[in-house]
């Protein structure tokens, strides 16, 4: 029956609409193990919550909900870890509001191990998605879970380079933990399932609300022991991110970048904040006190020097994005020939073509 499996109680508790983890956290510590609540009085449980909430507790039938919970767990590679377990993360102990069940979609063990949070604007640039996929799989390599949040962008990009290494990657995400957004990164989240591991707090089938998404930035801060944000504008939620790490004690670190570009903006103030600057992932491992791994072997040809006009232009375009105006300037080259050099370049993956007619060199 689904009332004997261990994880029932707290599946029934979780899952009461209209009782918030505040009140649930309330009741847990004054009747321990969720068992106990339902075998308590009214009276004493509207004591710690209030009459309403204690008549919601129990009378509001959950089992279709904890049934299809149970089913879910039952399927390899699922678990349902409790503010009860010896496999709850630490670090999730530390921040102010810790979610009383996650749903985990892959190897538990990853949560309790040594974590960065690699996180970054979602519309970001080519450049900062290689930036990101470069510093997690030097992170990962070194022994650190990569952390981030499935986003388009920096987030995916950081997945793929933390699962290149030892480290593997955990995937915070804002819906159900049977939910895949955005669906682009179907073939990625089903990857990290089976290399590294999917966190929700939310129960299953939840769509992707918009207001969970800011919430479970405070779960990425506290599942790492510091934050790195590659690329955020001014407003990105990133700097929430790195602000509620920064709350907890963890360390914070920024890529700084371009002063005309709108993506450095957040970096920008963070570092005038306080967070430390990173020009290379051994930054943060030396901060953190981590050995810094070999360079692992270039596996890219591409990466050879350019030679002749192709090096001429690589050159003139420098590190910040370009208009073909500014590059026939540079380089006294035809817009015709700059276009076709530059089409050969996209190509071999040296440089970027950006909306507005603009280039940048990766």
């Amino acid at each position: 029956m689904p009332g004997l499996h261990p994880s029932a109680a707290w599946l029934r508790l979780t899952l009461t609409p209209g009782l918030g983890p505040t009140a649930q956290r309330q009741l847990l510590a004054a009747f321990g193990p969720p068992d106990a609540l339902y075998t308590a009085s009214h009276s004493s449980l509207a004591g710690v919550v209030g009459g309403p909430a204690a008549r919601l507790l129990l009378e509001h039938d959950a089992s279709a909900a904890v049934a299809q919970a149970l089913a879910w767990l039952d399927e390899p590679g699922n678990a349902l870890v409790t503010l009860g377990d010896a496999a709850y993360p630490a670090g999730l102990l530390e921040i102010p509001d810790p979610p009383v069940c996650l749903y985990v979609k892959g190897d538990v063990s990853l949560l309790q191990r040594p974590g960065l949070a690699v996180v970054g604007a979602r519309s970001a640039t080519p450049q900062g998605e290689a930036n990101a996929e470069a510093f997690a799989s030097v992170l990962s390599r070194a022994g650190l879970v990569v952390v981030s949040g499935l986003a388009l962008g920096i987030d995916a990009a950081a997945h793929r380079g933390g699962l290149a290494g030892a480290g593997r990657t955990v995937a915070v995400i804002g819906t159900g933990a049977d939910r895949i957004y955005p669906a682009r990164n179907g073939e990625l989240a089903r990857r990290i399932a089976a290399e590294g591991a999917i966190v929700s707090e939310f129960p299953l089938g939840t769509g992707p609300l918009t207001h969970n998404f800011p919430r479970r930035n405070r779960l990425i801060a506290g599942l790492a022991r510091g934050v790195l944000v590659v690329e955020a504008a001014v407003k990105s939620g990133s700097l929430i991110t790195a602000r509620l790490a920064a709350e907890c004690g963890r360390e914070v670190f920024a890529i700084p970048g371009s002063i005309h570009s709108p993506l450095a903006r957040g970096c920008h103030r963070l570092i005038r904040d306080g967070a430390k600057l990173v020009e290379c992932a051994d930054d943060i491992l030396e901060e953190l006190s981590l050995a810094v791994p070999e360079a692992a072997p270039a596996l890219d040809p591409l990466v050879a020097e350019a030679v002749g006009e192709e090096a001429l232009v690589l050159q003139a375009a420098g590190h910040d994005p370009v208009d073909i105006d500014l590059l026939v300037h540079r380089t006294s080259l035809t817009p015709e020939a700059l276009y076709a050099i530059l089409l050969t370049l996209e190509l071999e993956g040296r440089v970027a073509r950006l909306p507005g007619g603009r280039f940048q060199r990766l």
